[in-house]
């Protein structure tokens, strides 16, 4: 297939739903939308990009879905095998922004389809560095990111100071609706 590109630039968006990015954005789904590019369920791999090959990927609320039992002849949890092939396609200091509901976020529990819960500390492990100072370098994970957050929060946090809304961050339960996390591949 032959890739939308923006100049030299390949955008992907995983698990777009109805809700892709933009018309320069190439979008992927398993189920067919107006809005999807690629017809592909994202716990087969590998997915339908070339090694090195995409520039940016954003992927809002999916990864809370993503099962653990994933098999794929590998014997890695879901979302381990998720952000190693994040990582395979993105070229390197390509930018990931994965959006999920925050741990501490009703949503994360409400919806029947989560499996899992995501906070900051999820995104410490694609981290190389931080696998070898943590002695966690046996996990099967491959890939290499540097991670920053931002946070969708409350509208009634939003008016609050921001040493309040800081404690109440790591205090409060529904504080933060998401996490947005922005990965660049190293």
């Amino acid at each position: 297939m032959k890739l939308k590109t923006l100049g030299n630039m390949i955008k992907v968006d995983l698990a777009c739903g109805h809700n892709k990015c933009g018309e320069d954005w190439i979008g992927v789904d398993k189920v067919v939308t107006p809005d999807v590019n690629i017809v592909h369920n994202l716990n087969i791999y590998p997915w339908p990009f070339e090694d090195n090959s995409v520039d940016e990927v954003n992927c809002s609320h999916y990864i809370e879905h993503i099962p653990h039992d994933v098999n794929n002849g590998k014997d890695l949890d879901g979302l381990i095998q998720f952000m190693n092939e994040l990582y395979r396609i993105l070229k390197p200091g390509g930018k990931a922004t994965i959006t999920a509901p925050y741990y501490t976020s009703i949503r994360t529990y409400g919806d029947p389809t989560h499996c899992r819960a995501i906070c900051d500390w999820t995104f410490l492990y694609y981290n190389t560095e931080w696998r070898k100072a943590n002695k966690l370098e046996h996990m099967g994970i491959t890939c290499d990111f540097d991670a920053t957050y931002d946070y969708y929060i409350s509208e009634e946090m939003s008016l609050r100071a921001e040493t309040v809304r800081n404690k109440a961050f790591t205090e409060n339960w529904n504080a933060v609706n998401d996490i947005i996390t922005k990965l660049v591949k190293r």
